[in-house]
């Protein structure tokens, strides 16, 4: 579910009207689905005609973690895992985290109006609350609303992305029905370095951040403090169907502050502690209905107050060669206050511990055996009697090679205080065909769990409610040589128990006094085609991602709502030595949004840098270049054109 306006009771009123509209299933692939099977089919022909003349890839192969649970170089993953690295967030030219996941993984985005707004993801046609997003390996997110707030999130903080892409409950539990979004920060290593940024845009926008990173004599730490603001636009547009548009602006301001210290008191052992907090405070329209009249008033500031929070201390240490173990104890917290005259109060707190253990049973084999057990509880205006819920999963995982073949595996259990049992799993093999073309195959299980807003809320949630399963199975082919790679990943994931609003008003399904309740209403068959291709000449560089989806509700035959049929985003960026240029091509597909569709889009963004001495580098960005009326969601608006200036300084230098 995401949220139009900023305090959770709007949430859930607008649930109700939303739900009642859209419910989800599906039918046939389009045809264009037909056409990206081409397409795939030709990349492996096309890009060997330019790598004759790309360079040797680097040597230092990338390594992800987030589709085993433990470290292994990209290209020998089974699952479809994307990775944004330090230098494509630095250099990308993006305007949020929302943004880089968009245009470098293929998730469909949806938001409340322009940067530090409310924002959804849709990964592989799933709901915002269907994705796992994790950071540092803490699980993050409103417990209430179930999903993580991008939007307070800065780029600046983020050394790295992982974006897990299909069910993975077999490794981490209830919600990774369409994956999981693995967010890395900063660690130190290495001598002190020092990097500072400033910038200034359109619509009074401004964005600073300074970080310190580094290791000696056995520590290593990393601190980063970043502040982002903008005056914005109106957020929703005129002639909305609440009534809620107010001319003034809608801006933001966001503070951000991390730290995270490690000790290594013999080698192959560290201990770290980390902590992340963020405070932001935006503005939004929307209307409140006070005594003793309770008609609509859309006239004051309703601004919302979030601040969230992780602190986590953990320890990692190599006990044998055989044997590596990992103990992690953390803390989530979302605080957000938001309204008009009168502000709602909703804070939710997640508990972690995670103890999980690599067993290297021989070369190229691995198991991974883990215990994880969340605690989650809510406070707030709302929430009095809310109960605590907990969760105990325990889970297997395996890894191993065989020459040219590759198997991995999951199973786990979960047991939940509120909705009980639930296993899950997951198996996947790959095959090179040869050194540079690999195909793969995965089959797995999923669910949802009900949030405590389908289960609690005041004359919404119903206590019974069952979670949502799935049960997926793709196809993918992967092809790589020296600079050019491509990949092709086709998928069926069917969704029972669909959580969403039932209008029963009669005490049948809804308690009595009810005007409508959460319940399971529906069943989802969500099919699609993933596409990637990048390639590497000289000095140019190219990349592309293209997704077809097609996610239906199966008993109405309705496109599921803000569902894109087909979304491109197209990368070129030339760097001859001390500048570069660049422009990124993002194309989104028509959308259907309660009774009035959503027009497609197209959004063109351009950048620029010049390093005009070894630290320090002069940067321009020109987003959305030729004023495109965006409306990312129904009666919501997106920013113009806006230009940034900005200057950047690395004591390492770029």
């Amino acid at each position: 579910m995401f949220a139009f306006g900023r305090g959770e009771a709007a949430t859930v009123r607008l649930a109700v009207l939303l739900r009642c509209m859209t419910h989800p299933t599906l039918r046939a692939l389009p045809r264009a689905l037909a056409s990206s099977l081409l397409v795939s089919a030709a990349l492996p022909v096309a890009f060997p005609v330019l790598a004759q003349t790309a360079p040797a890839a680097d040597a230092l192969a990338p390594v992800v973690v987030v589709g085993t649970r433990e470290v292994q170089p990209l290209k020998d993953s089974v699952a479809d895992v994307v990775l944004i690295d330090a230098q494509t967030l630095r250099n990308g030219g993006f305007d949020s985290v929302e943004d880089a996941l968009r245009r470098q993984a293929g998730l469909q985005i949806t938001r409340t109006g322009g940067p530090g707004q409310s924002s959804g993801y849709l990964l592989r046609g799933t709901t915002t609350s269907s994705t796992v997003v994790m950071i540092d390996g803490v699980r993050v997110g409103s417990a209430t609303l179930g999903q993580a707030a991008f939007e307070s999130m800065s780029l600046s903080e983020i050394d790295h992305i992982e974006v897990l892409r299909g069910p993975a409950s077999g490794l981490y539990g209830a919600d990774a029905v369409g994956g999981v979004i693995q967010i890395f920060t900063r660690k130190g290593q290495g001598p002190l370095n020092l990097s500072a940024h400033v910038a200034v845009g359109d619509y009074r926008s401004s964005e600073s951040d300074l970080a310190v990173s580094g290791a000696q004599g056995g520590f290593d730490y990393a601190a980063s403090l970043s502040h982002d603001r903008s005056r914005g636009v109106s957020s929703v547009r005129p002639g909305d169907q609440f009534g809620n548009y107010n001319p003034d602006d809608d801006g933001f301001r966001r503070t951000v502050a991390s730290a995270r210290l490690g000790f290594t008191p013999a080698t192959g052992h560290r201990i770290g502690v980390s902590a992340t907090q963020s405070r932001l405070n935006n503005q939004y329209d929307s209307s409140q209905y006070l005594a003793p009249d309770f008609l609509p008033d859309n006239t004051p500031d309703f601004r919302n107050h979030l601040v969230t929070r992780q602190v986590a201390a953990d320890y990692r240490g190599v006990i044998s060669p055989l044997w590596t173990t990992s103990v992690q104890l953390a803390r989530n917290t979302d605080d957000s206050r938001s309204g008009g005259t009168e502000l709602a109060r909703y804070e939710t707190d997640r508990d972690q511990f995670t103890w999980q253990n690599a067993l290297r049973l021989s070369p190229g084999q691995q198991v991974v055996l883990g215990y994880e057990r969340v605690a989650e509880t809510v406070d707030g205006d709302v929430y009095v009697d809310a109960p605590k819920r907990t969760n105990n999963g325990y889970f297997a995982g395996y890894t191993g090679a065989f020459g040219p073949a590759s198997l991995e595996a999951s199973l786990r259990s979960d047991h939940n205080s509120a909705y009980g049992t639930h296993t899950t799993g997951g198996l996947g093999a790959s095959y090179a065909l040869s050194s540079s073309l690999k195909l793969r195959a995965l089959a797995g299980t999923s669910f949802r769990a009900p949030t405590f807003n389908d289960l609690y809320y005041p004359a919404y949630g119903v206590a019974t409610i069952r979670p949502e399963q799935g049960r997926s199975i793709e196809l993918g082919v992967n092809w790589t040589s020296g600079a050019s790679s491509a990949s092709a990943t086709v998928y069926r994931n069917k969704v029972r128990n669909l959580i969403g609003y039932d209008p029963d008003q009669t005490g049948t399904t809804c308690p009595d006094g009810y005007f409508g309740c959460a319940n399971n209403v529906s069943r989802a068959l969500i099919k699609g085609v993933s596409l990637l291709g990048a390639h590497r000449l000289g000095d140019l560089s190219l990349q592309a991602t293209v997704d077809f989806l097609d996610a239906r509700d199966r008993l109405t035959g309705a496109r599921l709502a803000r569902r894109a049929a087909h979304q491109e985003s197209v990368s070129v960026d030339y760097s001859p030595g001390v500048w570069s240029v660049g422009a990124t091509l993002t194309d989104v597909g028509a959308r259907p949004d309660t009774v009035q569709p959503l027009g497609a889009y197209a959004l063109l963004d351009l950048r620029a840098h010049w390093r005009f001495l070894p630290q320090w580098r002069l940067e321009t960005r020109l987003l959305n270049a030729t004023d495109r009326d965006v409306q990312p969601v129904r009666d919501y608006q997106g920013l113009g054109r806006q230009i940034w200036v900005g200057l950047r300084y690395d004591m390492k230098g770029f």
